[in-house]
């Protein structure tokens, strides 16, 4: 089906308007008495035109104007260049045919055609700049209530908001910066952001604007210290957006929220973490010393003495030497396992040689133990932490393999060491049956992934970070990043 030609819609639509049915009554009625002298009726216009010193029908012309400047008025040019052509092909024939001066009245007749139109177009003209008049003043009125809106909202949010140019100098805060640094509105204005901001601080956030001008990705919120007026820090969450005019950056501007105290609470809780973390390796480290000291040693000199009572009794007879012989097994057993115990309570390999010894030790225990192929790969060169650094780094990698021997139904694993410039990375991978990662490191423990939040709470210590990945089927890869 061809599409409608959308001129002639239009057009088809505009003569279906009421109005230019009565503006056509209009011309019917007009053109009447300007053929009434032709039929012998010359009527009331001829005797108002005659008066007016008005001949050859020119005031019946004159008065195609008014419907065709109507018709424009309503229904715009389309209307105007209808009714002014009807007009037209009203006055031609007396023009033509009739009229004593056919050239002049032709003439007037072509001057009310282009006099009509002229008028319309200029009433339209008129009409469209009124209202874009009007739609101009809603504009302006609607941006000034936007911007007074944005102005209550600026002055009175929650959160420090302030503004400053592209050379730093500060040209607009509200109330909660006043609060947040310590100074009142004017110094705050003859202040440039520079002065806010510690040496460190200040190369982050000249990368941040840099970013942002290139119109590349910025991570936000990100955070910085600021310096208050009397000379302390506040540990603010800061979002920076360009300030644009024009289409042109002209100023950034700061959302900060001051997460001071949320910090402090936080240092507080890592503090009374690290404190419980070391009470306990204590405690493993005197019940490990403890078992190897006298519980071993004890159960050593049990199955020795069951050993020598089996070889030197000759009296006894074939029930009582297989009786001896099944308690020095045990006994050895129990043995091999209180030194296992002890091992993990505190590895005498990690005490006496360092992390990656304790590593290679406790991946062949978990090899023998479990029959996971684990393998340790190291990269870089090597070098040595403090004892509590490498003790907790010594936990995580054992609580993760013990994950994979618990839950991964793995054939095989990979510890991975690589010292770098600036960061130590350490990776547990395994090629087992994997999980679905939660969203946040928050929902470890709500999704009963209590291994994982451990391995979380010590990484935290470490001042480090910590990224989980897995996917049902496809094993799992846990990676550890820390400062070097």
């Amino acid at each position: 089906m061809m599409a409608q030609n959308p001129s002639r819609s239009q057009w088809a639509a505009l003569l279906r308007r009421l109005d230019i049915w009565f503006i056509l009554i209009v011309l019917a009625l007009i053109t009447i008495p300007h053929y009434a002298e032709a039929m012998q009726h010359p009527g009331f216009f001829l005797d108002f035109a005659a008066r007016l010193g008005l001949d050859r029908h020119a005031f019946e012309r004159i008065l195609y104007l008014a419907p065709i400047v109507w018709a424009g008025f309503i229904a715009g040019w389309r209307g105007a260049v209808v009714t002014s052509i009807i007009a037209l092909g009203c006055m031609l024939p007396r023009a033509i045919f009739i009229s004593a001066h056919p050239r002049d009245a032709i003439f007037e007749a072509s001057a009310v055609f282009i006099i009509g139109n002229v008028l319309s177009l200029s009433f339209a003209s008129l009409r469209k700049e009124r209202q874009y008049r009007l739609k101009l003043e809603a504009t302006q009125y609607e941006l000034m209530a936007s911007e007074e809106r944005y102005r209550e909202l600026f002055s009175s949010a929650f959160d420090a908001i302030w503004v400053h140019d592209l050379n730093g100098d500060v040209i607009a805060a509200n109330r909660a910066s006043e609060k947040l640094t310590g100074y009142g509105m004017e110094e705050l204005m003859q202040k440039n952001v520079k002065s806010l901001l510690s040496e460190d601080d200040r190369h982050l956030a000249g990368q941040v604007r840099r970013k942002l001008l290139a119109g590349e990705f910025v991570q936000q919120p990100y955070e910085q210290h600021l310096i208050k007026k009397d000379g302390s820090e506040a540990f603010v969450q800061l979002s920076t957006s360009l300030v644009l005019s024009d289409g042109k950056p002209v100023g950034f501007q700061h959302i900060a929220r001051d997460i001071t105290e949320q910090k402090r609470m936080q240092d507080n809780l890592r503090f009374y973490l690290q404190q419980v973390t070391r009470a306990q390796e204590e405690e493993r480290k005197r019940i490990s010393r403890e078992l190897h000291d006298d519980t071993i040693q004890a159960l050593v000199v049990l199955a020795r003495r069951l050993d020598a009572i089996a070889t030197d009794s000759k009296a006894l007879d074939e029930d009582d030497h297989r009786r001896l012989e099944e308690l020095r097994e045990q006994a050895n057993n129990i043995m091999q396992g209180v030194r296992r115990l002890s091992q993990d309570l505190r590895p005498a390999a990690l005490d006496r040689l360092g992390l990656l010894p304790a590593l290679e030790w406790l991946a062949a225990e978990v090899r023998d133990f479990s029959g996971i192929d684990v393998n340790v790969n190291v990269a870089g060169k090597e070098r040595r932490f403090s004892e509590e650094v490498e003790l907790l780094l010594f936990r995580i990698v054992q609580e993760a393999l013990r994950n994979v021997w618990r839950h991964s139904q793995a054939s095989e694993a990979t510890i991975s060491v690589e010292f770098g410039d600036n960061q130590t990375q350490i990776a547990i991978s395994d090629d087992g049956k994997g999980f679905d990662v939660p969203q946040t490191i928050g929902d470890l423990t709500r999704t009963g992934k209590l291994g994982l939040a451990g391995i979380q709470e010590r990484v935290q210590l470490l001042g480090g970070n910590l990224t989980a990945q897995s996917q049902p089927g496809k094993g799992t890869s846990i990676t550890i990043k820390l400062p070097a």
